[in-house]
């Protein structure tokens, strides 16, 4: 929260109509959570747009750095000492992924011991180390190494409480990108959420960004859903 303070945080969002994608998804058993299926679409957009892969870097000198690749940093609720914590799970290269096996992999990550997750590991041993270290550890990777800042924190977010039945409106983040997204009404409409930092793209970047997420729902992630394999037809 300290360093995502620093952060100006802007918020576009674009209602997009997923009737089609619903409808594909719901025929499946097992179903791609929709986490999976928004990780991916960003993913795709992000490797097309190379400013969806850059970040505001103040040290040694203000400048932005454009990231090779994506890594998704998932927000995932688990329980830790008798209470639900936030850990984040990274996905490195999350377009090259199928959806079933990028599903299993954020399944496992909810259901697997704590320590068998690198990330979640990497969390624990984190907050063992004495708060100045452990401030100076995070400004180190945020704001010194793009490299490690990808490796260790990752190129966006994607984060969402509407399986609990709520939306988030604005969410903070030391990221430059952030994904959310609301919930569904009756008639497939989604309202989809960009948090940027201002450094790095202007609005109607973001707005672009957004558009082009839907296209991607609404045409590769689509075809994919409809030709997963018979065996995981409902």
């Amino acid at each position: 929260m300290h360093f995502s303070r620093q952060v100006p945080l802007v918020t576009k969002d674009r209602r997009m109509n997923l009737a089609p994608l619903v409808a594909a998804r719901q025929a499946l058993t097992p179903r791609p959570a929709w986490c999976a299926i928004f990780t991916k679409a960003f993913a795709l957009v992000a490797a097309q747009r190379p400013e969806l892969r850059r970040a505001y870097m103040p040290f040694p000198w203000p400048h932005l750095y454009e990231h090779g690749g994506n890594v998704a940093a998932i927000t995932i609720e688990r329980q830790f000492e008798n209470e639900e914590v936030p850990f984040v799970a990274h996905v490195h290269g999350p377009e090259q992924y199928g959806l079933l096996e990028l599903d299993a992999h954020l399944r496992r990550c909810k259901t697997e011991p704590l320590r068998s997750i690198a990330s979640f590991r990497r969390t624990l041993r984190l907050g063992r180390v004495p708060w100045p270290l452990r401030r100076l550890v995070l400004w180190l990777g945020l704001k010194a190494s793009g490299r490690q800042r990808a490796r260790y924190l990752g190129t966006y977010v994607v984060s969402s409480t509407a399986a609990h039945g709520a939306g988030t409106l604005h969410l903070l983040t030391p990221l430059t990108f952030a994904l959310h997204y609301n919930l569904f009404d009756a008639a497939g409409n989604l309202d989809v959420r960009l948090s940027y930092d201002h450094r790095v793209i202007d609005g109607s970047l973001a707005a672009r960004a957004l558009a082009d997420v839907e296209r991607f729902l609404l045409n590769g992630l689509l075809a994919e859903l409809r030709g997963l394999p018979v065996a995981n037809a409902a």
